[in-house]
């Protein structure tokens, strides 16, 4: 049999690796429970009888709808494995936006977590004549729902055993069926610049994407990662479902997002991927900590981390480091960089990546400084995934994402857009043919990003092609840079740039509320809720002081002449930020307009 589709692979590993090698662990009431891939093919083949025992047929829609567990990968496996289409709705979508999706996407069956999410569906069902079945995974407090449409998780797989026990090989046959040309997810976009658009994406490109970055990364059996974003993004689909697939790794859930960073000690992955806000978060997290140690502690931070700075600064300009500063960094490893490294949960880590957005150069600095060789990718969820990552010994900063990985061309179009061709490129948008083909043109994924290729094929990221300021006086100006460096201070959760056809640069900043609230308590400060915080006189002389710094970096038509804080938090409910934390500009724009002009 030809393992050219992920159900294929999962067949595979069931018959490799059986019960002598654990798929996923998962925490439940502090306890780790473990799924060996005998266990795991249980799970999905049940599911996946159950299902077509509903009445699922090939082609049709499963939508999953919640937090990531070990059910939200049999669901996925199962419609994969039927030959039916999985589709991810994120667990902070509201209802209106869940109808959407379930809407646009003709799905027939939806698996939703618990109680809370089973509520949005139920509340717009009606208007949902093609929904056969509302599948629960957790039905505690959901006893007195009587609707029909209301099935158990469970119940499912119990109605697929028996049709199991029936016919023993049908699952595997369904397996064997699939076919690579078959779309096997489809992945709806955060929706930066409009309504979310639904990616399909077949098993012959995510197969593609995971064989050329196979090459790039070295993923080993055994490896273990944890699922920290949302399944439904196709970030956090490669590293729970794909690269788990393609090399036999284990997969870790946490057992909530507040306990992740405990849980993360205990698991200690081999591999870490996440967003520039959560890596930004770390870092700001490690210097508020250090500020309220004792002064040996404060010292030791202090004397060792000059030392990583400059073993740091060696390695990313590709020279050897001198003798004496690899005895220092040993040193400095054993008083400092070890600790912190466990304390953060990546002392074993391997393979650490950031993705969907730029990282700060100041904040991969630090990473590296402490021994954790972060590394920006590019990717998109119309590639399918990752096309671009540097291999070992050959990681940048300052936006380099390395070199195309096999199987991907890239290409630089006049006005600087960075252009894509592969069969990783995705079959289209769902039910939206125009939009399908204003992304590929003339067989080019048209990215809507900018950047430049240097000699050795090296991409450089300047920013997305629509956010691009061009002031008053014509000049050109990416603002994430300017962000970057704002975001940098431990005291600013998000900055915004604004300038486009203005006369000079404003920026709206959000606070990071738990370090400014530490700040104002050490220097009493009374308050009594975020917009108190943010709008006290002390915290915007603090944050300008911030500003000011940032200034010193960046040419003068570049420096923000003004600045508001906001007195709310960006939430994704309100629309003003996705599930993965990138701001929807044109929303902020025009939600906090009257703020904008008021600087002007």
């Amino acid at each position: 049999m030809k393992e050219d589709t992920l159900p294929k692979l999962f067949l595979r590993n069931r018959n490799r690796y059986g019960d002598r090698q654990v798929a996923l662990r998962e925490k439940d009431l502090g306890i780790w429970q473990c799924v060996t891939w005998r266990q795991y093919w249980d799970h999905v083949c049940f599911f996946a009888l159950g299902l077509r025992t509903l009445g699922l047929k090939p082609g049709d829609k499963v939508s999953v709808l919640g937090d990531n567990c070990r059910e939200w990968l049999y669901a996925d496996l199962a419609a994969q494995g039927s030959s039916a289409v999985t589709v991810g709705i994120y667990p902070t979508d509201v209802a209106s936006q869940v109808k959407y999706i379930l809407e646009n996407s003709e799905t027939v069956f939806v698996v939703v977590k618990d109680q809370e999410q089973a509520d949005k569906v139920m509340e717009v069902k009606e208007e949902l004549p093609l929904l056969k079945k509302i599948i629960v995974i957790d039905m505690k407090g959901m006893r007195r729902y009587k609707d029909p449409m209301i099935i158990s998780f469970e119940a499912v797989e119990k109605l697929g055993e028996e049709l199991h026990s029936k016919e023993p090989g049908l699952f595997e046959e369904m397996v064997q069926g699939t076919r690579p040309e078959d779309v096997g997810i489809i992945v709806y976009t955060s929706g930066t610049t409009g309504r979310p658009k639904g990616a399909m994406i077949t098993q012959k490109n995510m197969m593609t994407m995971i064989q050329g970055l196979s090459q790039v990364l070295e993923f080993r059996e055994g490896d273990s990662f944890v699922s920290a974003l949302p399944l439904c993004h196709i970030a956090e689909r490669m590293f729970s479902l794909i690269f788990p697939m393609w090399a036999g790794c284990t997969v870790n859930f946490a057992e909530s997002v507040a306990t992740l960073q405990e849980d993360m000690k205990e698991i200690s992955p081999s591999a870490f991927l996440n967003v520039p806000r959560i890596w930004e978060k770390i870092h700001s997290n490690i210097h508020i900590r250090m500020q309220d140690a004792v002064f040996f502690k404060r010292w030791i931070f202090n004397a060792m981390m000059p030392i990583g700075r400059r073993v740091a600064e060696y390695k990313l300009r590709f020279e050897p480091v001198p003798f004496l500063w690899k005895v220092l960094n040993g040193i400095a490893y054993l008083l400092l960089f070890r600790s912190l490294r466990n304390q953060l949960g990546l002392l074993e880590a391997r393979i650490l990546v950031s993705g969907a957005a730029p990282l700060s150069v100041d904040i991969m600095k630090f990473f590296h400084a402490i021994g954790l060789p972060i590394r920006e990718c590019y990717g998109m969820t119309e590639m399918s995934g990752i096309s671009f990552m540097p291999r070992d010994g050959e990681i940048q900063v300052g936006g380099v994402v390395g070199k195309a990985i096999p199987g991907v061309e890239v290409t630089i179009a006049e006005d600087g857009e960075i252009l894509q061709r592969g069969d990783s490129v995705f079959a289209g948008y769902y039910g939206n043919p125009d939009a399908t083909k204003e992304a590929i043109r003339d067989g080019w994924l048209h990215t809507g990003d900018v950047g430049e290729v240097d000699e050795e094929g090296n991409l450089k990221i300047t920013d997305r092609k629509k956010d691009l300021i061009i002031t008053a006086g014509g000049k050109n100006i990416a603002p994430s840079e300017i962000e970057n460096k704002l975001k940098f201070s431990p005291f600013i959760n998000e900055a915004i740039v604004i300038g486009d056809r203005r006369k000079y640069l404003t920026c709206l900043i959000q606070i990071e509320l738990q370090n400014v609230e530490n700040w104002a308590q050490r220097n009493k400060i009374a308050y009594t809720n975020y917009k108190s915080l943010a709008t006290h006189p002390e915290v915007y002389k603090l944050i300008q002081g911030e500003v000011e710094e940032a200034n010193r970096h960046f040419a003068r038509v570049e420096t923000i002449k003004k600045f508001a804080i906001l007195d709310k938090e960006l939430d994704p409910d309100d629309q003003e930020v996705t599930a993965t934390m990138k701001v929807k500009r044109a929303m902020i724009e025009k939600k906090f307009g009257d703020l904008i002009e008021s600087l002007y």
